[in-house]
């Protein structure tokens, strides 16, 4: 299939384009209408989060979250292939006026593969360390709470076997693993371990590197990248809740091959974007304000006028 095919998926003018990819300006809902089905191999997004607090950006109230996100999965369902993955990134919300975490994550999540048949393919966090110590009012006025600094990354897909593999985003080994993998007598082989957990004769195989863990720390500190050079530059105000790089590269190279389509409905600065150019897939990004997809073509060196 030729690179640029991506762009005749959707009958209408991009707002930029790159050699692999399209932006396009509008509402994420009807333009994933116009999307045929069963033809984007990944969906990564961040939607906006149901918070206490309105944002510039739009977020929905708690109570209604789940709703107002279900036309939206009932199309990514309609439009993903039958091996492909939907990641959500999202956050959690605390009930207004109590200590109290709020389940909408949990609902969102039930009903996804209750009421559509997405399977939970597996469910990994996301752990932002430069995040602010918040709630205020429980973790820094009244002291009975922590900071609320982890995300939930819900990994979903249409069939139980979707197309992944963990060889492509293997890790380095950490320096006691090393010296473990040298030092062949502290695990025998076929020895039960005190959990249960019986020892294979292939432990000390050494492997490319390590499997990740279903947990992220991602620092969302980017102020050097050329997004916010370039918006520092021209003094243009970047996306206010960008989320890191590593996500989309880790998730891209882990559920994809070179060739295939990524899609981001709810946009933001293009990050999934620019993490697809990077891995020579094919990628989509929808996005409702104007100003931020204009923002987001830095990431991609395009003349802006």
């Amino acid at each position: 299939m030729p690179r640029n095919t991506v762009l005749n998926l959707l009958e209408m003018e991009p707002f930029y384009k790159t050699s692999l990819g399209a932006a396009y300006c509008g509402n994420a809902l009807e333009l994933t209408k116009k999307l045929p089905p069963i033809s984007i191999n990944l969906i990564v997004t961040s939607p906006p989060f149901a918070l206490i607090r309105r944002k510039e950006y739009y977020n929905v109230d708690v109570d209604k979250y789940v709703d107002w996100f279900f036309p939206f999965a009932h199309e990514f369902y309609r439009v993903l292939r039958k091996n492909g993955s939907l990641v959500i990134h999202i956050g959690g919300s605390w009930t207004k006026g109590k200590p109290v975490k709020n389940l909408y994550t949990f609902e969102l999540l039930i009903r996804l593969c209750n009421e559509l048949n997405f399977h939970l393919a597996q469910d990994l966090y996301w752990f932002n360390k430069a995040k602010l110590p918040g709630p205020a009012q429980w973790v820094t006025v009244k002291r009975c709470r922590l900071k609320d600094a982890v995300d939930h990354l819900w990994w979903l897909s249409k069939d139980p076997y979707p197309k992944a593999n963990n060889r492509k985003v293997l890790r380095s080994y950490s320096d006691s693993m090393k010296r473990l993998l040298r030092n062949k007598k502290y695990y025998k082989p076929n020895a039960r371990r005190p959990s249960g957990h019986v020892i294979s004769d292939k432990f000390y195989k050494k492997n490319k590197g390590a499997i990740p863990a279903n947990f992220f720390d991602f620092s969302n500190t980017d102020s050097q990248s050329r997004y916010m050079r370039m918006c520092r530059e021209r003094k243009v105000r970047p996306h206010p809740a960008r989320f890191p790089l590593g996500l989309p590269l880790f998730f891209i190279k882990f559920l994809t091959r070179p060739g295939d389509i990524v899609l981001d409905p709810f946009g933001g600065s293009n990050t999934t974007g620019e993490a697809a150019e990077r891995l020579k897939r094919r990628w989509l990004t929808f996005e409702e304000i104007p100003e931020y997809l204009q923002s987001s073509m830095f990431r991609f060196e395009l003349p802006i006028v």
